[in-house]
């Protein structure tokens, strides 16, 4: 089973790209389920076909499902708030306060993202494809698995004999919640590809993404350049002297953007709105050509390595790092927090370095170098 997730800024073509990819795949004999935690729900008028939340016929090879985070809730929160309500109120708290301590945010996110996972687990596909909600919903989609998980820990070890209950369904999410961890971050069988237009501000937010999906150890296999101005070189009058200048501005904005290697594919924009199977595996040809849609490209280097430098060590924290980043860097413990452009990520340090000093951290556009010297933990 491979799984694809697409994602990018909102408007910039994402669900047409995830169901081009989809009907393509379909059509060359993998069995496919392409599916949306887009609240959006777009996906079915790009295949204009009704779908549900449950995964139904679209051709041959493909299925399609809409997934409904909202009914998610309403069908699997309330027995956890329960065993959590009850918990909160064994700790002394008023019923009410009890009630708003179990008002998790994102639960909606979460569970749209665990029923992705139960898809992959359970279905008889090759391939599933999903389409994403914008950037800033994905990238908070794809930390709830680890921080959730975190927080359940902690909580489970402090749960008194009398509430086994509550421990036993902390403990059972907090599991499930480190299989779901295990498929995101597999780059063998999940790939993120982002999709945006030849914008400055899109190409901008994509370099931050590309950084952010780095911290959280995402595999991001390539970049979609969608709806670019066709070329006009035969062509006379204003209209093509205005759509030379515009592709001409494009492919400055392409040119200067830093992929960290990604292959960036190009697709070219239509003037018909691509709806439809025949119109989406148009689109995909010219997306993918020949080549295989399910080509990965190889995980590059790990998040963190070590490397000896005298009696010090150096730490490496690779990431995609755009220009002008904003970064933070502390120690907690025997963790790193690592921020970047507003997104955090605490990362266990290795046991070699936690009984070291933090003396100084440098960064490149490739990443982070800590420098931990001999003695104490301490905290930059």
């Amino acid at each position: 089973m491979r799984v694809l997730l697409f994602t990018g800024k909102g408007g910039v073509g994402k669900t047409t790209l995830a169901a081009a990819t989809a009907a393509l795949l379909a059509a060359r004999g993998q069995r496919t389920l392409v599916v949306s935690t887009d609240p959006a729900h777009s996906l079915a008028d790009a295949l204009a076909v009704p779908l549900g939340a449950e995964p139904s016929p679209v051709d041959t090879a493909l299925h399609a499902a809409h997934i409904d985070a909202r009914a998610l809730v309403d069908r699997s929160w309330p027995a956890l708030r329960g065993h959590l309500g009850r918990f909160a109120a064994g700790l002394g708290l008023a019923a009410l306060d009890a009630e708003e301590l179990t008002v998790l945010p994102g639960v909606d996110e979460l569970l749209a993202l665990t029923e992705v996972a139960r898809l992959a687990r359970t279905g008889t596909w090759d391939v599933l494809v999903v389409d994403c909600g914008p950037t800033a919903e994905t990238l908070r989609l794809l930390a709830l698995p680890e921080a959730v998980a975190s927080y359940l820990d902690r909580t489970r070890a402090r749960l008194v004999a009398d509430l086994r209950a509550a421990a036993a369904v902390a403990g059972e999410l907090a599991e499930h919640l480190a299989l779901l961890r295990s498929l995101l971050t597999d780059p063998t069988t999940t790939a993120v590809r982002l999709v945006l237009t030849p914008e400055r501000l899109v190409a901008a937010e994509t370099r931050r993404t590309l950084a952010a999906l780095a911290l959280r150890d995402v595999h991001v296999d390539a970049m979609i350049a969608n709806r670019l101005v066709p070329r006009a070189s035969r062509w006379r009058g204003p209209a093509a002297a205005w759509m030379r200048a515009r592709r001409s501005e494009q492919d400055a904005v392409l040119s200067e953007l830093d992929t960290g290697g990604l292959p960036l594919h190009r697709v070219e924009h239509v003037a018909h709105e691509p709806v439809g199977l025949a119109a989406l595996r148009t689109i995909a040809t010219e997306l993918y050509g020949d080549t295989d849609p399910l080509a990965c490209r190889p995980a590059g280097a790990p998040l963190l390595s070590i490397v000896a430098d005298g009696p010090d060590h150096l730490l490496r924290v690779t990431l995609p790092l755009p220009d002008a980043a904003a970064l933070g860097l502390a120690r907690v413990g025997d963790d790193l927090a690592i921020t970047i452009d507003g997104v955090r990520r605490v990362v266990a340090l290795p046991v070699l370095l936690r009984k070291h000093t933090v003396t100084d951290a440098e960064a490149d556009r490739t990443g982070l170098v800590v420098r931990f010297a001999p003695g104490q933990e301490d905290t930059p």
